[in-house]
């Protein structure tokens, strides 16, 4: 679903990454992993086709970027820490004009099953000014995935989070992975993304440094495996 080879991405003088490989099977959850600096946002940006590489060969959904950038876009939904709404239009609003965009059929049933999904139909009426940073990040998940993407990327999403709304987001994400869609995740929640994530990928210094599986991890705890990663 995701395939990346020999990825580059400079800025100026400056290598953020460094011939990375990545590859991610069709509904796998992948957590990428890493410290700050690491290229974590860069290389997502570049797979939501907002970046462009600097070499490398990169494909999504059987479509390669930058050439066939649209493509790409029609088969993802992305989220960060910026919601990416309209403050001054209700939730319902705000997903019309995404379906809009996306050319989605009978948009009323869709927009109301994602309001359903993200916990926010009895609040589809309210400007999303009005909603808790939570709600925000919920109605964006509600968003991304209103076209039904094949692959989701999400960076930090817990960002600026209590640990309330953090909880509910966490039932949000379960569900958008349930259902089969590819997830890459970037996070410094090691223990959320334990929960989450079914393949670890540790970013260092440019590369994916280590890999593991859930199964593989085996009852080994996933600080143990990322501080080791990042000594090797």
């Amino acid at each position: 679903m995701i395939e990346v080879k020999k990825l580059v991405k400079r800025f100026g003088m400056k290598a953020v990454l460094r011939g990375l490989d990545f590859n991610v099977q069709p509904g796998e959850f992948v957590a990428l992993l890493g410290p700050n600096g690491a290229g974590k946002t860069t290389f997502l940006r570049i797979l939501a086709s907002l970046s462009r590489p600097s070499l490398g060969d990169v494909n999504v959904a059987g479509y390669r970027l930058p050439n066939q950038a649209a493509q790409v876009r029609a088969r993802l939904g992305v989220v960060s820490h910026l919601p990416l709404l309209y403050a001054d239009l209700t939730a319902e609003e705000n997903l019309d004009f995404y379906a809009r965009m996306y050319g989605i059929p009978d948009a009323p049933s869709r927009m109301t099953e994602v309001l359903q999904m993200v916990g926010l139909e009895a609040r589809r009426r309210d400007l999303v000014r009005t909603f808790s940073r939570g709600m925000q990040q919920r109605l964006a998940i509600g968003r991304a995935v209103l076209h039904d993407p094949e692959v989701m990327l999400f960076d930090e999403p817990y960002t600026g989070l209590d640990q309330d709304a953090s909880s509910m987001l966490d039932e949000v994400l379960k569900s958008v992975a349930a259902q089969g869609r590819t997830v890459v995740m970037t996070s410094h929640d090691l223990a959320r993304s334990e929960d989450l994530a079914t393949r670890f990928d540790v970013l260092s210094r440019g590369v994916i440094v280590a890999s593991a599986s859930r199964e593989s991890l085996g009852n080994a705890n996933l600080l143990t495996f990322y501080k080791q990663a990042l000594a090797a």
